[in-house]
């Protein structure tokens, strides 16, 4: 017993060793853990304090960040213990995740006539661009042509979003509701979509295999950390667009 205590006390000071001298990768694992874990408790606590027409928005906020705490939990640990990327780990917090900042989308526009085929078809294109992207960086790593067209095919699923939240149905709707404070939000996701989720092809290309990793010599450690900083802003700047939209909707009324 005392030494698997002294054990796990030695794999502990490793790993805070690892924080505290600067490994870039575990420090923004250890962040993005707490800064999850902070925004879940924020949204679950402030969706008693909005319109009730909000608060499966801010609940479906605090799941989407409550879910990835406890990935990032799991994925901390696993890259302190192994010095490897979580893969697995973090693309089964995708394929929750993902498709429910799509059901933001669904929410913000369910009062202008959004109806249940926008929502499975926003599901639909997020969970194909996961799949795809998932055969690209787990079965396809150091064969650029694999990685390269499993990337391909994974983007059509970002660009279906993309376009739907800006030209598409989703941006047709926030105008109908005729809310301007609706109508800004969805753009401002919209801009997340455009800005944010576009972090995470880079790290897909530093990969093994990938454009940056063979044409710029990018190292796949790279992989982590632009992935950390993607979810962080995303997954957190959604739930804080819906909050403000909750918020300016009270002070209106």
């Amino acid at each position: 017993m005392s030494t698997l205590i002294l054990s796990a006390m030695a794999a502990d000071s490793d790993a805070l060793a690892r924080i505290t001298n600067g490994d870039p990768i575990a420090i923004t694992f250890f962040i993005g853990y707490m800064a999850m874990l902070a925004s879940a408790v924020f949204f679950f606590v402030e969706r008693g304090s909005v319109d009730p027409k909000w608060r499966i928005s801010l609940l479906v906020s605090g799941l989407i960040t409550g879910i990835a705490a406890v990935h990032y939990y799991y994925m901390r640990d696993f890259y302190l213990a192994t010095g490897q990327s979580p893969t697995a780990f973090r693309y089964v917090d995708w394929t929750l995740t993902v498709p429910l900042m799509c059901v933001e989308f669904y929410l913000l526009t369910k009062a202008a006539g959004a109806k249940l085929g926008l929502l499975w078809k926003l599901i639909i294109a997020s969970v194909f661009m996961l799949v795809t992207g998932y055969i690209g960086e787990a079965f396809s790593a150091g064969d650029s042509g694999k990685v390269a067209f499993w990337g391909a095919a994974s983007t059509l699923g970002y660009i279906y979003i993309l376009y739907t939240a800006w030209f598409g149905e989703v941006a047709q709707l926030a105008k109908n509701t005729g809310d301007a404070s609706i109508i800004k939000g969805i753009k401002t996701l919209g801009w997340f979509v455009l800005v944010g989720w576009a972090i995470y092809p880079i790290g897909y290309m530093c990969m093994p295999g990938g454009w940056l990793n063979t044409g710029l010599g990018w190292e796949a450690s790279s992989v982590d950390l632009f992935y950390n900083i993607a979810d962080a802003i995303n997954k957190i700047g959604f739930g804080l667009v819906v909050y403000s939209i909750a918020v300016s909707s009270k002070s209106k009324a």
